[in-house]
């Protein structure tokens, strides 16, 4: 009697095996991290198969009026509090009021979403961000502390755009090709490669931006300065920024092509 298994083994006659009963491969890094990038890239509304405007999708990317004031408002409160907490002659405001509204008020707008039953992914990551910096702050007892997950993030993610730039694998470029449906193929396009490669350095420029402008301020601890320059280089030049790049993937991939795309002849 032949054993079930060794017959699953056994090779085809013509020295082949069988496709039915050979594994898929395992998908590759740029694969995996391209299917990642899309998948968020989509949950955040920055689908350019989408038919809307660029405006449109730049404002939902960034969740709204709601989604402004839950990332500007906590910072702002910080700054205020510390700012008119502020002795004259030590120059140091009240940390632990100041970081108590901020992180309180944070905390709020989680509550909010829980109560409304809306999704609290940006609400949660923006709670967590300040309730990490308040963390530096009081286990240092130093406010100017309070900016350094942000320097750390900076530092991250500036480096991640300009690597995979030069490295011929492009954060943008891999994210659209999996969002449009070619997975990698971007890269053997001339215009769509270096036009993903400028993107990225251009993001890359954005977080080497904000590190040049706030860590003097930090190393001089000017607090105040600190926390206004971090609110005006953040959505104010995020937004135009990420305009920008949905706008050149839009002309990359017009409607013809995107068509072209999904339906191969």
């Amino acid at each position: 009697m032949t054993d079930p298994q060794s017959a699953r083994r056994d090779p085809l006659p013509d020295g082949g095996s069988d496709p039915a009963l050979t594994p898929p491969p395992a998908p590759s890094a740029s694969d995996a991290l391209g299917s990642a990038l899309a998948g968020a890239a989509r949950r955040a509304g920055l689908d350019p198969n989408a038919d809307r405007s660029t405006g449109h999708v730049v404002w939902h990317a960034m969740g709204g009026w709601r989604g402004v004031v839950e990332a500007v408002v906590p910072g702002i409160v910080f700054i205020a509090v510390y700012t008119l907490t502020m002795d004259a002659e030590t120059g140091d405001g009240d940390l632990w009021w100041s970081l108590g509204l901020s992180v309180g008020i944070a905390a709020l707008f989680t509550i909010a979403r829980l109560i409304a039953r809306q999704p609290v992914t940006s609400a949660v990551s923006g709670l967590l961000a300040v309730v990490v910096a308040a963390a530096f702050a009081i286990f240092t007892g130093e406010a100017s502390n309070n900016f350094i997950p942000g320097f750390v993030t900076n530092v991250v993610y500036g480096a991640a755009f300009l690597i995979s730039a030069f490295a011929g694998w492009s954060i943008i470029g891999l994210a659209v090709g999996f969002l449009m449906g070619e997975g990698t193929a971007w890269r053997r396009d001339r215009r769509k490669r270096r036009a993903f490669f400028w993107l990225a350095i251009a993001w890359a420029a954005l977080f080497a931006a904000r590190l040049l402008v706030q860590f003097p301020l930090y190393l001089a601890d000017n607090v105040t300065a600190l926390g206004t320059l971090k609110l005006v280089m953040g959505i104010p030049l995020f937004a135009p920024l990420l305009a920008v790049s949905y706008l050149v993937v839009r002309a990359l991939y017009p409607p013809a092509a995107k068509k072209d795309v999904d339906e191969p002849a």
